[in-house]
């Protein structure tokens, strides 16, 4: 649980990282706040520099501080589903060596098939390591799960924490790509269906296509923030506060690599899927050309059948005096036979046809 101020502090030991109740001397430290306006009194806390925190004050996500300050105007969970789609990933630096990490981060509704963005910012240094996640993705509330558990994680100090949590923000993007693509097979299933139960399957695509280009808007930032966060873990050998112990770089951009190929494999997926939507709508769009077809068909087939006994009953209604046919007893029965003869043979021609 949070202290009074917003923050949870963990420090690493045997067996993982632990939860401790208050600010430890020792570091490293890893300070994770719920909302922009614990984050900032964090950094000021623990002493990040003013370009530092003039960073922090020009990032979007600190548009709303006042709202965040009181407790009781803080948005709920559910007010905070779209709060990263608008913000673009960003890696900054100040000259005191602080970097400021933000990207999106994405989450899965699947009784809705909705796809529900936030937005994920740290402030790292050598020393420690200030996190803030608005939405719901959990994506720090799950590192923090691998990290006490012990569980093995790359890099050592604040960059474990640092490789735990980006590891977790694309694993999840990774179970939103695979919740999108079960929708998109069963949506398929639909769209190939022969059960003929009249489902329109257009709302379905589209609503799919929407959602994933949303998740894919969230990928990009992810994307293109990695190789940044990579270009300035390798640049960190020429000194500030982000430089570690010889040799940790290197296992810093080993991981970021792997982090950044996941997540460009996740973006080809998302591709895929919805490649595929545009395929089933194509398809969709075809059978439903060629039902019009058919229909058509089977209206021109019934019309002409009944457009022979309606001409010979509109010329016989004409009521001339002298008609053939008009004085015989069994003028009558006969053209009612050659009505019917007529329209027998041309049902039969286009039952052959398959018109009917």
């Amino acid at each position: 649980m949070a202290d009074e101020q917003g923050r949870t502090f963990y420090v690493p030991g045997e067996g993982g990282w632990h939860r401790v109740a208050e600010l430890p001397a020792l570091r490293p430290v890893w300070v994770d706040t719920v909302g922009p306006h614990e984050l900032r009194a964090a950094a000021e806390a623990l002493g990040v520099g003013v370009q530092g925190l003039r960073m922090l004050d020009s990032h979007p996500v600190f548009d709303e501080v006042a709202r965040w300050a009181d407790p009781t105007t803080r948005p709920s969970p559910q007010d905070l589903d779209d709060s990263g789609r608008h913000v673009r990933g960003r890696v900054n630096r100040s000259n005191d060596g602080e970097v400021m990490l933000s990207m999106p981060t994405v989450a899965y509704v699947e009784s809705t098939r909705d796809v529900h963005t936030g937005i994920l910012t740290c402030v790292v240094t050598e020393d420690f390591l200030i996190t803030c996640e608005l939405g719901d993705a959990g994506v720090l509330s799950r590192a923090a799960e691998k990290l006490c558990d012990g569980l093995p994680l790359p890099d050592t100090g604040v960059r474990q924490v640092l490789a735990a949590t980006l590891v977790t923000l694309v694993n999840r993007a990774a179970d939103v790509e695979a919740a999108l693509g079960d929708a998109v097979a069963q949506v398929e299933r639909t769209v190939f269906s022969d059960d003929g139960d009249g489902t329109n399957p257009l709302s379905d695509v589209y609503g799919l296509k929407r959602e994933i280009a949303e998740a894919r808007r969230a990928l990009g930032p992810m994307s293109s923030t990695l190789p940044e966060l990579e270009a300035e873990t390798s640049s960190s050998r020429g000194g500030g506060r982000m430089r570690l112990r010889p040799g940790s770089d290197d296992r810093s951009v080993a991981w970021l690599r792997h982090v950044r190929d996941r997540a460009d494999r996740i973006g080809s997926h998302l591709d895929a899927h919805d490649g595929l939507l545009d395929a089933m709508l194509s398809v969709h769009l075809s059978q439903v050309s060629v039902r019009q077809n058919e229909d058509m068909r089977k209206i021109s087939a019934w019309a002409a059948m009944i457009t022979v006994p309606t001409l010979i009953a509109g010329i016989y209604g004409m009521n001339f005096r002298y008609m053939p046919e008009l004085d015989w007893k069994l003028g009558y029965p006969l053209v009612l036979v050659v009505m019917g003869a007529v329209c027998a043979v041309l049902y039969r021609s286009f039952r052959r046809s398959g018109w009917l």
